[in-house]
Formats: C-alpha cells, structure tokens, sequence
C-alpha cells in the first residue's frame, strides 16, 4: 500500500502525513491529537515556550492521544549579537515603522531587552518527556544532543532548504529531513546561507535532495490534498507534511480571523517578507510587506523584530487594520476546502489511495 513507507515505519504511524508544527501560538493540543489519532503525526511547535510549559503541553498531548506525535523547536533561537542591538540601529527601525505607528494612534514601543536563546534549556525538556518525535528547523542539535535522542528512542527530524543543509543534516546523524519547499507558509528554515538564496520549490528540492540523501525525506510545502501527496511520493518522498491546510482548520490555535483570511481571496496572494520577525516568513500579503521590500537593513534582527512589531500587531487587530498584519499562510492556500482536521485527513486518504488505485487499474 502506498502509506507503507520508511518513514511510517520509522514514526510508528499508520499514514505518512504530517502536520506541520506551527510555532507563536498557533499549534494546539486538540489539533496534534487528533491527527494522531486519525494516523497521522500530530506535530506542536514549542519554541516560543518555557521549559515548563512544553512539560505541560507535552503531558496534555500524552492524555490526548497513544499515538505517536512531534514537538519542534528552533536550533538558532535569535540572530541578534549579544541579543542585542546597538541604539543607532534601533532608531533606524523606530523612523522606518513611524508612518504605522501613528496611523494607529500609538505611541512606538521602548528598546526591546536583550535576548537570551532558550534552546538548550527547551531541548534538555524534550529529553526528558521524550516525545516520540522530536523535529528541528534552523540548524542542526549537537552531537551530544542527537546521541541522547537516539538512546532515548526519540526519532529526530531536521528541515533543510537546499541539498547542502540536507547533507550536513544526514551526515549528523537525523532520521529524517524534511525538504521545506518556498510555496511553505511560515519562516523559511535555511541554516547555511541567507532564506532569500534558498527559494527552491517543493518538488525541485525533493528531487535534488533525493539525490544526496539516503535517509527518508518528508516534502513540505504546497501540499494541501491527496494528489499532492501522490505526487510526493512519486518523486521519491516517503511522507509529506502539510502546514497552512491544517492551520485554516477549527482545531489549530490560529485565530478566527486568521482563518477567515486563510479561505478569502486575499489568500491567493502570499509574500515572503523579514518585516514582522525579521526572518524571511511568507503569508498572505500585506500592506506593510510591500511597502518595506529593499529596506531589510533597517529591520532589526529576530526576534527584537517580533517584539518591536508586537505592539503594532495588538492595535492593528483591535482596530481592525488587517493589511497591517501578517496572516501565515502558504501559496497553496486557494486550494483549502476543509474546516475540521478529521475530515482534512479523510480526504487526503481517500484522495491520496484513489490515485494509487487507479494507476493498478
């Protein structure tokens, strides 16, 4: 049967279909759940967690499901030195945003303080609860790390946006890669070279990867239905990962209107931009997006970006202003039909063992 594939059985699931782990307050316990339960890998995205909340979302996701689930964090947690910025370069970034803050009638916020990367401390929990999958994005965990996972039984997963990344991740000793294609909503996870140099398509990179990796690799990005699935294995994936169709449905954490931008028509055009985290991210395009492309050097360093931004964020939604707003979403957004995460699944297996059937015919 066409879900009887490396990674399925590595994973311990039924159906190789993830869903991807969306990090800021987006995932949810009754969403991981019940891909889980329905086959598939539920996935959690922790990085913006203390250590004591990924032990209490990691024990509520064990009440909820038996079934094997992921929780990812981020290896590189900040790109600010020091996890700091210099004065100059945080006027630059208060004169550049003005024009916005204004408009909304708020006053800009004060210096953000200095960041401290919580990595080390959130990956020492994971150890510990030993989820049954553990994924990582932007970077690789050390070899000390990798070798506690792999006596704990722990399967790993790193992201990689171009066959480098990919090889330097197998050569560390993961389990799995996920080939994160450009269509993908949310940040871009490249490690090696600036996101702007990877903006590689989903079913290109997974070719390439397949190339120079022997180890099973996941497709990720503009995959929303069970012909894309299909199609991700045909060219040699032995899952795929699907992020913005289960983030539209009622069970993530994203908010309502989050989800009505997800099925609008605003939705069919998506931009990848640095100006609300200061990381490359792609969501549905917004005002403030276009307006800034070419003026990333005066944009601070994630995530000072992301808590300077914060404030804006807050007014926007309260007033309303959602081209002030980055809504995540990914270019297959269009194509989104479901609003339940059962029936989302349903679909992609009914859709997916159709194909395959009918090529036996």
């Amino acid at each position: 049967m066409w879900y009887q594939t490396k990674a399925s059985e590595i994973l311990g699931i039924q159906y190789p279909i993830l869903q991807g782990p969306f990090g800021g307050n987006l995932s949810s316990v009754e969403l991981v759940s019940t891909v889980s339960n329905t086959g598939g890998l539920g996935g959690y995205g922790a990085y913006t967690l203390s250590p004591q909340e990924i032990v209490e979302v990691d024990q509520q996701i064990k009440a909820a499901t038996n079934k094997p689930y992921n929780i990812n964090l981020w290896v590189s947690d900040t790109d600010a030195a020091d996890g700091s910025v210099s004065d100059e370069q945080f006027k630059k970034a208060q004169s550049l945003f003005k024009p916005y803050f204004d408009e909304l009638g708020i006053g800009l916020p004060e210096k953000p303080a200095p960041f401290k990367s919580r990595f080390e401390n959130q990956v020492e929990v994971i150890l510990y609860q030993r989820p049954p999958a553990f994924s990582f994005t932007f970077g690789v965990p050390s070899a000390d790390i990798l070798e506690r996972c792999r006596r704990l039984g722990i399967v790993t997963i790193g992201a990689a946006t171009t066959p480098d990344e990919a090889i330097i991740l197998e050569s560390a000793g993961v389990d799995m890669i996920i080939a994160s294609g450009f269509e993908a909503g949310g940040h871009r996870p490249s490690f090696l070279a600036p996101a702007e140099s990877s903006t590689t398509g989903t079913f290109v990179l997974l070719q390439l990867i397949k190339e120079k990796v022997k180890i099973p690799v996941i497709a990720a990005g503009g995959i929303a239905n069970g012909k894309a699935v299909a199609a991700a294995l045909a060219l040699g994936a032995d899952a795929a990962q699907i992020g913005t169709a289960f983030l539209a449905t009622d069970e993530s954490n994203a908010t309502a209107i989050h989800k009505q931008m997800l099925f609008s028509d605003a939705a069919k055009f998506t931009t990848l931009s640095r100006a609300f985290t200061g990381r490359l991210g792609r969501g549905i395009t917004s005002r403030i997006a276009k307006d800034l492309i070419h003026k990333e050097n005066r944009f601070l360093p994630f995530p000072l970006q992301t808590q300077f931004m914060s404030h804006l964020r807050k007014a926007a939604i309260e007033q309303e202003k959602w081209d002030m707003i980055l809504f995540w979403g990914g270019q297959i957004a269009p194509m989104l039909k479901h609003t339940k995460a059962a029936e989302l699944m349903k679909s992609i297996l009914e859709e997916t063992t159709a194909y395959f059937d009918h090529l036996k015919i």
